[in-house]
């Protein structure tokens, strides 16, 4: 298992691309795996034919340890065991997950060093090969299913052999999952019902593991919370001019097939606001005891996904264009949906943004993610009677949740910030212009 980055120790295998007897090239994808914060391809850095795979997919492995076996041309018909380094010198060490193999004089001296040890490392080959065979033939009776459907299916309790695909080439599906949870749900409730003093929790509990993206969420929000003092600030503003800007823009043939929300024309408020307001855009240095202010946002989304959590950013929002934002968000969260989110997108974050009025939910207190100094949450746009005009309506009306970290902010900024953005949804007169 290569270095991922990021400090991670380990990745879970979730799929595997190849099996053995399988011919690769050089950076084809052989697997997919889940760390905290993704699902990233691996590619090989080696091209050869795969001779065994050294771990079962749904099996959780340490970087450095021997995953998969691939014999190289001209090796003699002895495998190469891919790990981070391979038991190779420092001199010799490549960046295997974006694919770079070693270098010829690197394969030569490994060779050597086997060859010298070859005696004494032909039995365990021999049983690590068995166990490998084992692991081939589990991956290839596996069902079809992509990855967040199979996260999906761990989260329900769902076990993928009892699902009839419904996609494509027999493949499952999230209606299929989701289909024969009911099932089950309806199977326990029904056997609960008619068995009289069986002992309690017997088939009324589910135990998942807390790994991967939710893992990586609970202990970022638990350090966030306890390590920088939050505070919370609301405004219920009138967005029917926003609303109708939405509209507008849809109808606009500069915006033809780019999909515009209302959270684009939020977002670029936003934008605008940290403008005005930069201490929102900043994060604090514990070592250096100094608060560091950034002059770009790497605008963050929190995105609901069947893996959990995920906070993907477009970087250098701010020098975007109202339309070009709008392409960039769409894309952003239909990646994370789509559960293709990369590292790269995950990191460097200076501020979020958390839509729950998707959800129905007005409003919230959202936790600031660790190494940010705040982040919106965003309420649903709800119609209700309002004041206009001295006179009562009914209004489009929405409710904005500013959290932020105390130490970097001050009410009085917080305030502002919070207050500009607002007035620039309820009259979308000065975001045109600077649009």
């Amino acid at each position: 298992m290569p270095d991922l980055g990021e400090g991670l120790t380990d990745a879970e295998i979730v799929t595997w691309r190849v099996a053995v007897g399988d011919t690769v090239a050089l950076n084809q994808v052989i697997a997919e795996v889940e760390t905290e914060k993704a699902v990233v391809e691996l590619p090989s850095p080696f091209a050869g034919t795969v001779t065994a795979l050294l771990a079962e997919a749904g099996s959780t492995v340490q970087v450095g340890s021997p995953i998969i076996e691939i014999e190289t041309a001209g090796n003699g018909g002895e495998a190469d065991a891919v790990t981070s380094d391979d038991q190779v010198e420092a001199e010799e060490k490549v960046p295997t997950l974006v694919g770079y193999g070693p270098s010829e004089a690197a394969v030569s001296r490994r060779r050597h060093r086997r060859g010298r040890a070859s005696t004494g490392a032909s039995g365990a080959a021999a049983g690590s090969g068995g166990a490998a065979e084992a692991a081939v033939k589990a991956a290839a009776a596996r069902p079809l299913a992509k990855p967040p459907v199979r996260y999906m299916a761990r989260v329900k309790g769902v076990d993928l052999a009892d699902v009839v695909g419904t996609g494509p080439d027999g493949v499952i599906t999230r209606e299929d999952v989701q289909e024969q949870a009911d099932r089950q749900g309806a199977a326990v409730v029904g056997a609960g019902a008619g068995a009289k003093g069986a002992p309690d929790g017997v088939g009324r509990e589910t135990r998942t593991p807390v790994k991967g993206v939710r893992k990586h969420t609970a202990e970022a929000m638990v350090r966030s919370a306890f390590s920088a003092p939050q505070v919370t600030e609301f405004v219920t503003v009138d967005v029917t001019p926003m609303v109708e800007l939405v509209e507008d823009l849809r109808a606009n043939r500069v915006f033809a097939g780019v999909k515009v929300t209302p959270l684009t024309v939020i977002a670029k408020a936003v934008l605008l606001g940290l403008e005005e307001n930069p201490s929102l855009n900043s994060s604090w240095d514990e070592k250096d005891q100094e608060i560091v202010t950034k002059h770009y946002v790497n605008l963050g989304i929190a995105c609901a996904t069947d893996r959990g959590l995920v906070v993907p950013n477009v970087k250098d929002a701010s020098r975007l264009k109202l339309r070009e934002l709008a392409v960039s968000l769409e894309l952003l969260t239909a990646t994370a949906r789509e559960g293709r989110t990369t590292p790269a997108d995950l990191r460097g974050g200076t501020f979020t943004i958390t839509n729950i009025g998707v959800f129905g939910v007005d409003g919230g207190t959202p936790i600031v993610n660790p190494g940010e100094a705040a982040i919106l949450c965003v309420g649903q746009v709800r119609r209700q009677p309002w004041e206009h005009g001295d006179e009562i309506a009914l209004r489009h009306v929405l409710t904005l949740s500013l959290s932020f970290d105390h130490r970097l902010v001050d009410g009085r900024e917080g305030s502002l910030f919070l207050a500009g953005v607002a007035r620039m949804l309820a009259d979308p007169t000065y975001l045109l212009a600077l649009s």
